[in-house]
């Protein structure tokens, strides 16, 4: 009874231990070629963008801050407020109708360029590279035990990885507290408690993810790769093993016999499985491990080249063109499908109406709050008023002076200011009474409204509702 049970304990061990794939470090060779060179093309354009916007000025200030204090949000010439969340909402629909077209079109485009995951991992890849050696290298220094030179090394690279990490992390809660204001404070021991949460949790999960997770990120953390087979189709352009042209795979030896099985181009060397930065064999086909980095075709390019045989066993393709052998011609037009055009015509619509909005928004808000504490109240001249309070916001790069104007009452006027100066990018409150006379308008509540322009320009202009009770 105990040894069945035994058993049974122990087959379904065994059964549980074959569900989980035991991990395996990738060492990820380096290679060379176009697709690799655009990888690092726009390596270099995220990150100058990164780490340089945070430093640009506009007008005196940072061009880019969201300023989390003041609750402003600065990008160039616009300062968007907390209201105008609605432009936040439609970025996110922009990115994600973006991110659709082009995964429809070229697969995980976005993942093999331009995804920090990438970007940062291969960043420190190349460090790790130019301290450890090539991928032998790597390979031979982690297999040995702890000595002078191997401790050595990894400090020296640990340091340099901590080091980036850290100024990433600075540099991205520069761009939510300006980033001299930060530096100021970090020199002087003054870093207040939610930059210095915000900068070493940043820093250390990069340091985590790129340094160490790696691949295992894409396979296993990441949520696009496991929806990514939804907006895949056949005519979707993905790397490719050509299989007609590439099976059966084998080693062409000099001198064969005439009769010896013929051979594919496949010449099984395995290059293509150790510059892939996830460790996968793309000549099995598609896979959701896949980031499309395109460097097995680099890699596969330059076998090609040196066994004499053409370029393209691994390339981008399509199922279709594949399958169909289609011409470069009839694959591409191909591309131009009622999925990709309806991604198309909805994302040109929404950026359309999205600029046209923000070219003709007014950086003018206007609140008007009636003072409940006294509905209304008889003035020394005898006309009936009405407190009020105006909250204006200008949320322009530049100062205006505003005019205050009030209508909807016949013979409605305003007592107090009547012109406010209100600097850019800031808000100011007054207090104002409308008075009217007695036997003016309904008793109760009579709609009113006020009039707030800008006195240098006639297009900044707000008109907001309000209601003047009478008794």
């Amino acid at each position: 009874m105990n040894q069945a049970a035994g058993s049974k304990a122990k087959a379904i061990a065994i059964n549980v231990d074959g569900l989980y794939e035991k991990h395996r470090t990738v060492y990820a060779r380096s290679v060379t070629g176009i697709f690799s060179s655009w990888r690092w093309g726009m390596v270099f354009i995220t990150q100058a963008l990164f780490y340089g916007l945070c430093w640009l000025e506009w007008g005196g200030r940072q061009a880019v801050l969201f300023h989390i204090v003041e609750r402003k949000f600065y990008i160039f010439g616009l300062v968007f407020w907390p209201q105008d969340v609605i432009y936040l909402a439609v970025l996110l629909v922009i990115s994600a109708y973006g991110l659709f077209l082009v995964t429809a079109v070229g697969g995980r485009l976005f993942c093999g360029y331009a995804c920090p995951q990438t970007v940062y991992t291969e960043i420190l890849m190349w460090i790790e590279r130019k301290i450890e050696g090539e991928r032998p290298a790597r390979m031979k220094l982690d297999a040995q035990p702890m000595n002078p030179r191997k401790f050595r090394l990894k400090l020296i690279k640990h340091s340099l990885w901590l080091l980036i990490a850290l100024w990433t992390g600075i540099s991205f809660v520069g761009y939510f507290t300006p980033i001299r204001e930060l530096l100021g404070e970090i020199a002087s021991f003054e870093l207040g408690p939610w930059e210095a949460f915000w900068i070493f949790f940043y820093a250390a999960f990069l340091y985590l993810m790129a340094g160490f997770l790696r691949e295992q990120v894409c396979k296993y953390m990441c949520p696009y790769a496991r929806f990514q087979g939804v907006m895949f189709d056949p005519d979707t352009l993905i790397i490719s093993y050509d299989r007609e042209r590439g099976e059966p795979r084998g080693l062409r030896r000099k001198g064969a016999a005439a009769t010896a099985k013929p051979l594919g181009d496949c010449v099984d060397c395995s290059i293509c499985v150790q510059v892939c930065p996830t460790g996968i064999d793309i000549r099995n086909g598609l896979q959701l491990e896949c980031i499309a980095c395109a460097a097995c075709i680099d890699a596969c390019d330059q076998v090609m080249d040196k066994v004499g045989s053409p370029r393209g066993l691994i390339r981008y393709s399509t199922e279709n063109a594949l399958d169909k052998h289609y011409s470069a011609g009839e694959m591409f037009g191909h591309l131009l499908r009622f999925r990709t055009l309806l991604y198309s015509s909805i994302l040109l619509a929404i950026i359309v109406a999205t600029a046209w909005s923000l070219a003709h928004r007014v950086p003018l808000k206007v609140d008007v709050l009636r003072d409940r504490s006294t509905l209304s109240r008889e003035a020394d001249d005898g006309r009936i008023e009405n407190v009020y309070r105006l909250h204006i916001s200008n949320t322009d790069a530049s100062t205006h002076r505003y005019s205050i104007t009030v209508s909807g009452i016949d013979g409605i006027d305003i007592v107090g200011e009547r012109v406010v100066e209100v600097p850019a990018a800031s808000s100011t409150t007054i207090a104002l009474s409308a008075r009217v006379e007695p036997r003016t308008g309904n008793k109760g509540s009579n709609e009113i409204f006020f009039d707030v322009r800008a006195e240098d320009h006639d297009k900044i202009a707000v008109r907001e509702k309000a209601s003047f009770f009478l008794p």
